[in-house]
């Protein structure tokens, strides 16, 4: 069993990347983003002109390099050293992500560089995706799977935008989540699912607050 890793996987748009980064910061441990990497992967190709093929982009990847740099906040993502933690965010690396995530060659690199972010932080990480406990650490100490109502996510992603969320943008927004979550849970290499040991955490009806708290009494349970 890795050894303090906590896993937590769910759909686009279940706050899996801010509540990572509240349970890591509650216990003390740094928070690697696996998504950041296909993030910045996707950002790279565009930027250069490399089309979304297998083995150019992990060769691409290796040669700027792209890394994950531990920092006294934790885990960045960089391109040839370059903090791109503001740019992987942007509306055209979120249009094409879930295409460059699911070329095998690219979550291959992506697993071995988050794998060995990890091994540099003995104590251990939270880390969050998609395949994190069914994949990237089948072994983890702890897995969280962390839902929310389709109507419960578009509501927090049009917020965390600072877009309004009345109805006509919340049922574009379901859509488009819908739309994601067919593409990453019918994937043929390593599809959004939940692994067998790990405990389902539904937020639809939860603070934010409280559900980091959830994942932390679980944690300390565990690690006490």
């Amino acid at each position: 069993m890795s050894s303090r890793v906590i896993a937590i996987d769910g759909p686009a748009g279940s706050g899996k990347s801010t509540t990572a980064k509240a349970v890591a910061a509650r216990l003390g441990l740094p928070h690697v983003e696996s998504g950041a990497l296909y993030r910045a992967v996707t950002l790279a190709a565009l930027d250069s002109g490399v089309p979304f093929e297998g083995q150019r982009l992990a060769a691409l990847a290796r040669s700027l390099p792209i890394r994950l740099d531990l920092t006294n906040a934790g885990f960045r993502p960089e391109i040839a050293g370059v903090d791109v933690s503001a740019e992987i965010r942007s509306e055209r690396v979120t249009a094409d992500v879930s295409e460059v995530s699911a070329i095998p060659h690219v979550r291959d690199w992506v697993n071995e560089e988050v794998r060995a972010a990890v091994r540099r932080h003995p104590r251990g990480a939270v880390l969050d995706g998609r395949d994190i406990g069914t994949v990237v650490f089948p072994d983890a100490a702890l897995k969280i799977f962390l839902t929310a109502s389709p109507e419960a996510r578009a509501r927090r992603r049009l917020l965390q935008d600072g877009k309004p969320a009345d109805t006509d943008a919340v049922r574009r927004e379901i859509a488009a989540l819908e739309l994601r979550d067919a593409k990453d849970s019918s994937r043929a290499v390593a599809p959004l699912r939940q692994a067998e040991d790990a405990v389902p955490l539904d937020t639809s009806s939860l603070s934010f607050d409280e559900q980091v708290e959830r994942i932390v009494e679980l944690a300390r349970n565990l690690f006490s």
